[in-house]
């Protein structure tokens, strides 16, 4: 099931949400040479590794691995990985940013970042195991949806069956997306950074008052023919 369609929408250009898809989707093809598929080639060396990271906090490493934090949320390890993140981005990014405004969200996507991978560092320390995406900075965009817009309606559509679509509300498709990466075990998957994001999103727009006080003074509209399509 993949999202393709919020039933509110607000007129304010969404430059930050589509400038980091861009930044995503260029180093992904650039650390593949060009290419849609195939291995790190360029930008291997700049993931996040949990135990790195936390023998330089504690001063027996390389500081570097602190700054990978960084660098490891603009990375993605599959063209499957980068489509997901572009899509959730890209339906749920342009209202929060407009709720936030575009330089508050820019620095709390950065933070959100931060705050997924210092939560998979917290739940696996000793981890050797690279950890790299945006899905964690993207998990506190849906926190801060979740809150924010919890009535607006999102299109899904059930592949491979393209035809068939429906719409849920976005806080139980938010609350399910969380619960799932809380309790279902994903190999492969750092849930506990989407996890630890979507929390952080949250806390978000709690520390800044709460929906009402985010959302006061901000306009959006109602899709047309939304329920229709």
């Amino acid at each position: 099931m993949i999202p393709i369609r919020d039933s509110r929408y607000s007129r304010d250009p969404a430059i930050v949400t589509w400038t980091l898809i861009g930044l995503c989707v260029a180093l992904y093809f650039w650390d593949r040479g060009g290419g849609w598929f195939g291995p790190s080639m360029a930008f291997a060396d700049l993931a996040m590794t949990p135990r790195l990271v936390v023998q330089a906090l504690m001063g027996q490493g390389d500081p570097f691995e602190v700054a990978k934090i960084f660098t490891a949320t603009f990375l993605h390890g599959s063209l499957a990985h980068i489509a997901g993140n572009v899509i959730f981005l890209l339906i749920f990014g342009p209202n929060v940013e407009a709720a936030l405004s575009s330089h508050r969200f820019a620095l709390f996507y950065l933070f959100w970042g931060v705050a997924a991978f210092a939560a998979q560092i917290f739940v696996d320390p000793r981890s050797p195991v690279p950890v790299l995406g945006a899905s964690g900075a993207i998990g506190g965009v849906l926190g801060a949806y979740f809150l924010l817009f919890p009535g607006n309606r999102i299109k899904i559509v059930v592949l491979p069956f393209v035809w068939w679509t429906f719409n849920v509300a976005a806080w139980l498709l938010l609350g399910a997306w969380f619960l799932i990466q809380v309790v279902v075990p994903q190999d492969g998957v750092a849930t506990w950074a989407h996890a630890g994001g979507f929390v952080a999103g949250m806390l978000t727009v709690l520390v800044l008052g709460g929906r009402d006080k985010v959302l006061a003074r901000k306009h959006f509209e109602e899709e047309a023919g939304f329920e229709d399509d």
